[in-house]
Protein backbone atom coordinates (compact mmCIF):
# COMPACT_ATOMS: atom_id res chain seq x y z
CA UNK A 1 0.00 0.00 0.00
CA UNK A 2 3.20 1.99 1.21
CA UNK A 3 4.68 1.67 -2.65
CA UNK A 4 1.08 2.32 -4.68
CA UNK A 5 1.40 5.51 -2.72
CA UNK A 6 4.67 6.33 -3.87
CA UNK A 7 3.78 5.28 -7.54
CA UNK A 8 1.40 7.64 -7.72
CA UNK A 9 3.20 10.98 -6.20
CA UNK A 10 5.77 9.79 -8.96
CA UNK A 11 3.16 9.35 -11.54
CA UNK A 12 1.50 12.70 -10.71
CA UNK A 13 5.07 14.03 -11.00
CA UNK A 14 5.39 12.80 -14.72
CA UNK A 15 5.75 15.50 -17.47
CA UNK A 16 4.91 15.03 -20.84
CA UNK A 17 5.62 17.54 -24.02
CA UNK A 18 5.71 15.40 -27.12
CA UNK A 19 3.32 12.58 -28.30
CA UNK A 20 6.59 10.17 -28.20
CA UNK A 21 6.75 11.55 -24.37
CA UNK A 22 3.36 10.42 -23.68
CA UNK A 23 3.62 7.08 -25.93
CA UNK A 24 6.76 6.34 -23.33
CA UNK A 25 4.29 7.11 -20.61
CA UNK A 26 2.32 4.34 -22.12
CA UNK A 27 4.67 1.92 -22.40
CA UNK A 28 5.92 2.60 -18.91
CA UNK A 29 3.32 2.30 -16.84
CA UNK A 30 0.31 1.05 -19.35
CA UNK A 31 2.10 -1.42 -21.14
CA UNK A 32 1.82 -5.08 -21.13
CA UNK A 33 4.98 -5.34 -18.93
CA UNK A 34 4.42 -1.56 -17.61
CA UNK A 35 4.27 -0.62 -13.81
CA UNK A 36 0.14 -0.98 -13.63
CA UNK A 37 0.48 -4.76 -15.16
CA UNK A 38 3.30 -5.54 -12.42
CA UNK A 39 1.41 -4.12 -9.35
CA UNK A 40 -1.58 -5.95 -10.58
CA UNK A 41 0.49 -9.28 -10.49
CA UNK A 42 0.47 -8.42 -6.53
CA UNK A 43 -2.58 -9.67 -6.11
CA UNK A 44 -1.93 -13.25 -5.40
CA UNK A 45 0.23 -12.44 -2.82
CA UNK A 46 -2.50 -11.11 -0.38
CA UNK A 47 -4.21 -13.26 1.83
CA UNK A 48 -7.71 -14.05 1.49
CA UNK A 49 -9.49 -11.63 4.07
CA UNK A 50 -7.69 -8.66 2.82
CA UNK A 51 -8.17 -9.43 -1.47
CA UNK A 52 -11.29 -7.29 -1.20
CA UNK A 53 -9.88 -4.30 -0.15
CA UNK A 54 -6.72 -4.67 -1.90
CA UNK A 55 -8.47 -5.12 -5.15
CA UNK A 56 -10.56 -1.22 -4.33
CA UNK A 57 -6.95 -0.11 -4.12
CA UNK A 58 -5.93 -1.39 -7.31
CA UNK A 59 -8.79 -0.48 -8.88
CA UNK A 60 -8.25 3.12 -8.14
CA UNK A 61 -4.72 3.19 -8.81
CA UNK A 62 -5.46 2.09 -12.49
CA UNK A 63 -8.14 4.36 -12.88
CA UNK A 64 -5.72 7.40 -11.88
CA UNK A 65 -3.11 6.07 -13.77
CA UNK A 66 -5.50 5.88 -16.84
CA UNK A 67 -6.71 9.65 -16.30
CA UNK A 68 -2.91 10.77 -16.17
CA UNK A 69 -2.80 9.44 -19.66
CA UNK A 70 -5.88 10.57 -20.56
CA UNK A 71 -4.42 14.37 -19.58
CA UNK A 72 -0.74 14.48 -20.67
CA UNK A 73 -3.15 12.89 -24.38
CA UNK A 74 -4.84 16.34 -23.95
CA UNK A 75 -1.61 18.62 -23.23
CA UNK A 76 0.00 17.79 -26.08
CA UNK A 77 -3.14 17.50 -28.59
CA UNK A 78 -4.71 14.27 -28.46
CA UNK A 79 -3.62 10.88 -29.31
CA UNK A 80 -0.06 10.25 -29.09
CA UNK A 81 0.41 9.02 -32.64
CA UNK A 82 -1.86 11.59 -34.01
CA UNK A 83 1.14 13.71 -35.38
CA UNK A 84 2.46 10.95 -37.39
CA UNK A 85 -0.72 10.32 -38.59
CA UNK A 86 -1.77 13.49 -39.77
CA UNK A 87 1.63 13.60 -41.83
CA UNK A 88 1.11 10.00 -42.80
CA UNK A 89 0.81 9.65 -47.16
CA UNK A 90 -1.92 7.23 -47.39
CA UNK A 91 -1.52 7.50 -51.10
CA UNK A 92 1.73 5.81 -50.88
CA UNK A 93 1.96 1.90 -52.08
CA UNK A 94 1.40 -0.81 -49.12
CA UNK A 95 4.53 -2.52 -48.10
CA UNK A 96 5.41 -5.76 -50.01
CA UNK A 97 4.25 -8.71 -48.13
CA UNK A 98 6.39 -12.08 -49.01
CA UNK A 99 4.27 -14.84 -50.76
CA UNK A 100 4.46 -17.88 -49.38
CA UNK A 101 4.60 -21.52 -51.38
CA UNK A 102 4.11 -25.37 -51.08
CA UNK A 103 7.34 -27.06 -50.64
CA UNK A 104 8.35 -29.03 -53.84
CA UNK A 105 7.79 -32.67 -52.24
CA UNK A 106 3.95 -31.29 -51.41
CA UNK A 107 3.09 -30.01 -54.39
CA UNK A 108 4.40 -33.24 -56.39
CA UNK A 109 3.13 -35.60 -53.85
CA UNK A 110 -0.57 -33.77 -54.34
CA UNK A 111 0.24 -34.09 -58.08
CA UNK A 112 0.61 -37.77 -58.14
CA UNK A 113 -2.32 -38.24 -55.77
CA UNK A 114 -4.59 -36.42 -57.89
CA UNK A 115 -3.65 -38.13 -60.90
CA UNK A 116 -4.67 -41.27 -59.34
CA UNK A 117 -7.75 -40.22 -58.27
CA UNK A 118 -8.90 -39.60 -61.89
CA UNK A 119 -8.13 -43.47 -62.03
CA UNK A 120 -10.68 -44.08 -58.80
CA UNK A 121 -7.83 -45.07 -56.24
CA UNK A 122 -8.74 -43.44 -52.85
CA UNK A 123 -6.13 -42.50 -50.32
CA UNK A 124 -5.22 -44.85 -47.70
CA UNK A 125 -3.11 -43.12 -44.45
CA UNK A 126 -1.14 -45.35 -41.92
CA UNK A 127 1.00 -45.14 -38.58
CA UNK A 128 4.99 -44.21 -38.94
CA UNK A 129 5.50 -46.76 -36.18
CA UNK A 130 4.80 -49.66 -37.28
CA UNK A 131 4.95 -53.85 -36.11
CA UNK A 132 6.78 -56.11 -37.17
CA UNK A 133 3.89 -57.99 -38.53
CA UNK A 134 2.28 -55.27 -41.16
CA UNK A 135 5.84 -54.45 -42.22
CA UNK A 136 6.99 -57.57 -43.01
CA UNK A 137 5.50 -60.53 -42.13
CA UNK A 138 2.22 -59.97 -43.63
CA UNK A 139 4.86 -59.00 -47.26
CA UNK A 140 5.84 -61.97 -47.49
CA UNK A 141 8.90 -61.15 -45.64
CA UNK A 142 9.57 -63.86 -42.76
CA UNK A 143 11.93 -63.00 -40.64
CA UNK A 144 14.74 -65.18 -42.02
CA UNK A 145 13.82 -63.90 -44.96
CA UNK A 146 17.38 -62.65 -47.07
CA UNK A 147 14.73 -59.44 -48.62
CA UNK A 148 15.06 -57.99 -44.79
CA UNK A 149 18.56 -57.51 -45.23
CA UNK A 150 17.54 -54.82 -48.43
CA UNK A 151 16.13 -52.65 -45.56
CA UNK A 152 18.45 -51.58 -42.78
CA UNK A 153 15.87 -51.05 -39.91
CA UNK A 154 15.22 -48.23 -37.47
CA UNK A 155 13.91 -50.48 -34.71
CA UNK A 156 12.11 -49.01 -31.42
CA UNK A 157 11.98 -52.30 -29.82
CA UNK A 158 12.99 -56.09 -30.25
CA UNK A 159 10.17 -57.50 -28.27
CA UNK A 160 7.37 -57.15 -29.29
CA UNK A 161 9.21 -55.90 -32.67
CA UNK A 162 8.13 -52.15 -33.50
CA UNK A 163 9.70 -50.25 -36.25
CA UNK A 164 10.07 -47.28 -37.91
CA UNK A 165 7.97 -48.02 -41.12
CA UNK A 166 10.54 -49.05 -44.41
CA UNK A 167 8.29 -48.58 -46.79
CA UNK A 168 4.56 -47.82 -47.04
CA UNK A 169 3.10 -50.81 -47.89
CA UNK A 170 2.52 -51.97 -44.46
CA UNK A 171 -0.64 -49.24 -45.25
CA UNK A 172 -1.48 -51.45 -48.02
CA UNK A 173 -1.23 -54.57 -45.39
CA UNK A 174 -3.29 -52.59 -42.88
CA UNK A 175 -6.05 -51.73 -45.42
CA UNK A 176 -6.29 -55.82 -46.81
CA UNK A 177 -6.55 -56.47 -43.16
CA UNK A 178 -9.87 -54.06 -42.48
CA UNK A 179 -11.73 -54.15 -46.26
CA UNK A 180 -12.51 -56.54 -49.01
CA UNK A 181 -11.88 -56.69 -52.51
CA UNK A 182 -12.48 -54.65 -54.54
CA UNK A 183 -9.41 -52.57 -53.55
CA UNK A 184 -8.21 -49.57 -55.11
CA UNK A 185 -5.77 -47.27 -53.19
CA UNK A 186 -2.83 -45.38 -52.85
CA UNK A 187 -0.58 -44.96 -49.41
CA UNK A 188 1.70 -41.81 -49.40
CA UNK A 189 3.79 -41.35 -46.38
CA UNK A 190 6.86 -40.70 -45.03
CA UNK A 191 9.14 -43.94 -44.46
CA UNK A 192 13.02 -44.29 -42.79
CA UNK A 193 16.21 -46.28 -43.25
CA UNK A 194 19.23 -46.31 -41.83
CA UNK A 195 21.51 -44.93 -44.61
CA UNK A 196 23.87 -42.79 -44.86
CA UNK A 197 22.50 -39.00 -45.87
CA UNK A 198 24.48 -37.87 -49.14
CA UNK A 199 23.52 -36.49 -52.38
CA UNK A 200 21.93 -39.55 -53.33
CA UNK A 201 20.29 -41.03 -50.06
CA UNK A 202 19.14 -39.89 -47.27
CA UNK A 203 17.11 -42.12 -43.66
CA UNK A 204 13.98 -40.35 -44.49
CA UNK A 205 12.23 -40.04 -47.57
CA UNK A 206 8.51 -40.08 -48.86
CA UNK A 207 7.17 -42.60 -50.81
CA UNK A 208 3.69 -43.40 -52.42
CA UNK A 209 2.59 -47.11 -53.33
CA UNK A 210 -0.67 -48.22 -55.07
CA UNK A 211 -2.59 -51.43 -55.13
CA UNK A 212 -5.48 -52.79 -56.88
CA UNK A 213 -7.06 -56.18 -55.78
CA UNK A 214 -10.49 -57.07 -57.89
CA UNK A 215 -11.22 -59.91 -60.46
CA UNK A 216 -9.31 -60.45 -63.85
CA UNK A 217 -6.75 -58.17 -62.60
CA UNK A 218 -3.70 -58.43 -64.95
CA UNK A 219 -0.33 -57.31 -65.68
CA UNK A 220 -1.20 -55.44 -68.80
CA UNK A 221 -3.66 -53.47 -66.38
CA UNK A 222 -0.79 -52.63 -64.42
CA UNK A 223 1.24 -51.35 -67.31
CA UNK A 224 -1.78 -48.95 -68.63
CA UNK A 225 -2.19 -47.69 -65.72
CA UNK A 226 1.28 -46.53 -65.10
CA UNK A 227 1.58 -45.76 -68.47
CA UNK A 228 -0.99 -43.20 -67.93
CA UNK A 229 0.38 -42.05 -64.83
CA UNK A 230 3.97 -41.22 -66.64
CA UNK A 231 2.46 -39.37 -69.77
CA UNK A 232 0.57 -37.01 -67.04
CA UNK A 233 3.84 -36.24 -65.04
CA UNK A 234 5.91 -35.81 -67.57
CA UNK A 235 4.31 -35.17 -70.67
CA UNK A 236 3.49 -37.46 -73.86
CA UNK A 237 6.96 -37.46 -74.99
CA UNK A 238 8.64 -39.11 -72.50
CA UNK A 239 9.95 -42.93 -73.21
CA UNK A 240 9.07 -45.70 -71.02
CA UNK A 241 10.26 -49.48 -70.11
CA UNK A 242 9.97 -52.18 -68.16
CA UNK A 243 12.82 -54.38 -66.41
CA UNK A 244 12.17 -57.71 -64.89
CA UNK A 245 13.25 -57.44 -61.06
CA UNK A 246 12.53 -58.72 -57.37
CA UNK A 247 9.62 -58.25 -55.34
CA UNK A 248 8.96 -60.41 -52.43
CA UNK A 249 5.66 -59.08 -51.75
CA UNK A 250 4.75 -59.36 -56.17
CA UNK A 251 5.06 -62.24 -58.68
CA UNK A 252 5.63 -61.18 -61.04
CA UNK A 253 7.87 -58.06 -60.40
CA UNK A 254 9.53 -55.31 -62.84
CA UNK A 255 11.04 -51.98 -62.50
CA UNK A 256 9.72 -49.12 -64.54
CA UNK A 257 12.22 -46.80 -66.07
CA UNK A 258 11.71 -43.42 -68.24
CA UNK A 259 14.28 -41.55 -70.65
CA UNK A 260 16.19 -39.13 -68.52
CA UNK A 261 14.67 -35.69 -68.33
CA UNK A 262 17.97 -33.76 -67.36
CA UNK A 263 20.30 -34.76 -69.83
CA UNK A 264 17.47 -35.50 -72.66
CA UNK A 265 18.65 -38.95 -72.64
CA UNK A 266 22.31 -37.77 -73.68
CA UNK A 267 23.75 -39.30 -70.41
CA UNK A 268 24.34 -37.76 -67.26
CA UNK A 269 25.18 -38.33 -63.02
CA UNK A 270 21.98 -38.75 -62.44
CA UNK A 271 21.07 -41.63 -64.98
CA UNK A 272 24.51 -42.93 -64.72
CA UNK A 273 24.97 -42.12 -68.26
CA UNK A 274 22.62 -44.44 -69.86
CA UNK A 275 19.89 -42.22 -70.72
CA UNK A 276 17.33 -44.20 -68.12
CA UNK A 277 16.33 -43.09 -64.79
CA UNK A 278 14.72 -46.01 -62.58
CA UNK A 279 11.15 -44.22 -60.84
CA UNK A 280 9.34 -47.25 -59.47
CA UNK A 281 9.12 -50.97 -58.38
CA UNK A 282 5.75 -52.96 -59.81
CA UNK A 283 4.05 -56.30 -60.08
CA UNK A 284 1.17 -58.65 -59.27
CA UNK A 285 0.75 -59.27 -55.87
CA UNK A 286 2.15 -62.11 -54.61
CA UNK A 287 -0.48 -64.92 -53.71
CA UNK A 288 0.41 -65.65 -50.54
CA UNK A 289 0.54 -61.98 -49.78
CA UNK A 290 -3.49 -62.20 -50.54
CA UNK A 291 -4.21 -65.84 -48.50
CA UNK A 292 -2.52 -63.47 -45.47
CA UNK A 293 -5.52 -61.42 -45.27
CA UNK A 294 -7.64 -64.08 -45.85
CA UNK A 295 -8.54 -63.06 -49.79
CA UNK A 296 -9.23 -65.84 -52.19
CA UNK A 297 -6.04 -65.67 -54.79
CA UNK A 298 -7.96 -68.42 -56.90
CA UNK A 299 -10.57 -65.71 -57.16
CA UNK A 300 -9.05 -62.20 -57.09
CA UNK A 301 -5.81 -61.06 -58.53
CA UNK A 302 -3.82 -57.40 -58.16
CA UNK A 303 -1.25 -55.15 -58.66
CA UNK A 304 1.11 -53.15 -56.38
CA UNK A 305 3.52 -50.34 -57.28
CA UNK A 306 5.64 -47.95 -55.23
CA UNK A 307 7.70 -44.74 -56.20
CA UNK A 308 9.87 -42.32 -54.39
CA UNK A 309 8.73 -38.94 -54.61
CA UNK A 310 11.77 -37.21 -54.24
CA UNK A 311 12.71 -39.21 -57.40
CA UNK A 312 9.81 -37.90 -58.99
CA UNK A 313 10.76 -34.21 -58.05
CA UNK A 314 14.34 -34.57 -58.99
CA UNK A 315 13.25 -35.56 -62.76
CA UNK A 316 10.47 -32.93 -62.03
CA UNK A 317 12.59 -29.98 -61.10
CA UNK A 318 15.80 -31.24 -61.99
CA UNK A 319 16.88 -31.48 -58.28
CA UNK A 320 20.47 -32.84 -57.81
CA UNK A 321 21.12 -33.21 -54.73
CA UNK A 322 18.07 -35.29 -52.40
CA UNK A 323 19.22 -33.28 -48.61
CA UNK A 324 17.99 -29.87 -50.30
CA UNK A 325 14.77 -31.10 -49.61
CA UNK A 326 14.94 -31.20 -45.45
CA UNK A 327 17.64 -28.36 -45.06
CA UNK A 328 15.24 -25.47 -45.08
CA UNK A 329 17.46 -23.11 -47.23
CA UNK A 330 15.04 -20.90 -48.23
CA UNK A 331 16.92 -19.53 -51.36
CA UNK A 332 15.99 -23.45 -52.26
CA UNK A 333 12.68 -23.26 -51.40
CA UNK A 334 11.90 -19.46 -52.72
CA UNK A 335 12.95 -21.28 -56.49
CA UNK A 336 8.90 -23.01 -56.37
CA UNK A 337 7.29 -19.70 -55.81
CA UNK A 338 3.95 -19.99 -57.98
CA UNK A 339 3.96 -24.22 -57.82
CA UNK A 340 0.69 -25.42 -56.52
Amino acid sequence: MQQIEKYKQEIAAAEANTPEAVEVFRIQYLGTKGLLKTVMGEMKNVPNEHKKAFGQVLNEFKQFVEAKFEALQQAVGGDANSASDKSFDWSLPGSFVPVGTRHPLTAVRNQIVSIFKTLGFAIAEGPEIEDDWHNFGAMNLPEDHPARDMQDTFYISQNPAWLLRTHTSSTQARVMESQKPPIRVICPGRVYRNETISARAHCFFHQIEGLYIDENVSFADLKQTLYFFVQEMFGKDVKVRFRPSYFPFTEPSAEMDISCLICDSKGCNVCKHTGWVEILGSGMVHPKVLENFGIDSNKYTGFAFGMGVERICQLKYQVNDLRLYSQNDVRFLKQFTGVV
